[in-house]
């Protein structure tokens, strides 16, 4: 049998910081008022002209082939996660394939909100059982601050802009991705939208002037649903492996909301000192979240420690993976 195993995972975050400061200067806010409400400080931001979310993944792959001394030819697939492509279409996969040289590589776009990573590692992780390809490419890139309203208060303290990139590669041993479990609820439509855009309202001037191009959230909606949701996918992901809470080394949370992560590790009942949080200084980044926390914790795994992931986003979407870490720290 074959398991999908996390070859290498790389990230990338711009260089611009937008901090709690400068946007107490841009919207009615304040350092304090945002701090005990999320949990943020300070989030990365896009600036360069004509640059979008590929710019972000082409980085974050470039990064990942060459700690991996992978050869981009040998690259079977790249699923890219994102809810901010370049383009309505071609896909931002075909653009961050073709500028990271993966000429034999198919590609495309997975639009799973901030669960999409996940989802994209569920897709990787299918292909690899099943034998059809040996190395896969999962991107989330998400240039957040693109559909950010600054003026609203209530939302542009949130995001940020990042990509994280993961290789899978088949293993015979029992590492990588192990189990997922993936939910579904389409009552969340009305409470976390871009109202505007798509094919049930395009573009026209009285959505630009009414601001329904960027993103809309009922906040107490989104964290009732969050806590609960991915709370009980983790627990459920252990439990059908076999697992309680106590044998889970790491939990990974999508990034959106400190009193989010907090209220869901208090009623797993896992040991703060194992989630693992970066937040403060990167904001939320959407799918690329996970990976991009990930990655900076990295160091601090060992081969064989048991992770469970979990991640909710708009749709409403939701899920958690259980996955056994195969890299040694260098």
């Amino acid at each position: 049998m074959l398991y999908p195993r996390i070859a290498g995972i790389a990230s990338y975050t711009p260089d611009d910081i937008l901090d709690n400061e400068m946007l107490s200067k841009m919207v009615d806010t304040s350092d304090e008022w945002i701090t005990t409400r999320v949990g943020i400080k300070q989030r990365r931001i896009l600036k360069l002209e004509n640059e979008g979310s590929s710019y972000l993944g082409i980085k974050a792959v470039n990064k990942l082939l060459e700690s991996t001394g992978t050869n981009p030819e040998e690259v079977d697939l790249l699923i890219c996660a994102t809810s901010n492509p370049d383009y309505r279409f071609p896909s931002t996969g075909s653009i961050i394939a073709h500028n990271c040289g993966l000429t034999h590589a198919y590609a495309y776009d997975i639009q799973a909100a901030c669960a999409g990573f996940l989802v994209s590692l569920q897709d990787a992780a299918a292909y690899i059982r099943s034998g059809i390809y040996k190395k896969v490419i999962v991107v989330a890139a998400e240039k957040m601050s693109s559909m950010t309203n600054y003026s609203d208060r209530t939302t542009c303290p949130l995001f940020g802009d990042a990509a994280g990139a993961m290789l899978i590669e088949p293993s015979e041993e029992k590492v990588g991705i192990i189990d997922g479990v993936f939910h579904i609820d389409g009552t969340g439509l009305p409470h976390l939208l871009m109202k505007a855009g798509g094919s049930v309202h395009p573009a026209t001037h009285e959505t630009v002037d009414n601001n329904e191009h960027f993103i809309y959230q009922e906040g107490r909606a989104v964290y009732k649903h969050a806590v609960t949701d991915m709370l009980t996918s983790s627990i459920d992901v252990a439990t059908r492996n076999g697992l309680t809470m106590d044998d889970v080394n790491w939990l990974i949370p999508h990034q959106a909301n400190l009193r989010i992560i907090e209220a869901v590790a208090e009623r797993a009942g896992i040991d703060h000192s194992k989630v693992l949080v970066n937040i403060e200084h990167y904001g939320n980044t959407s799918a690329a979240s996970i990976p991009l926390c990930l990655d900076e914790y990295k160091g601090k795994l060992k081969k064989g420690d048991k992770i469970v992931m979990t991640a909710f986003g708009a749709g409403f979407t939701w899920g958690a993976m259980y996955l056994i870490w195969a890299i040694d720290p260098k």
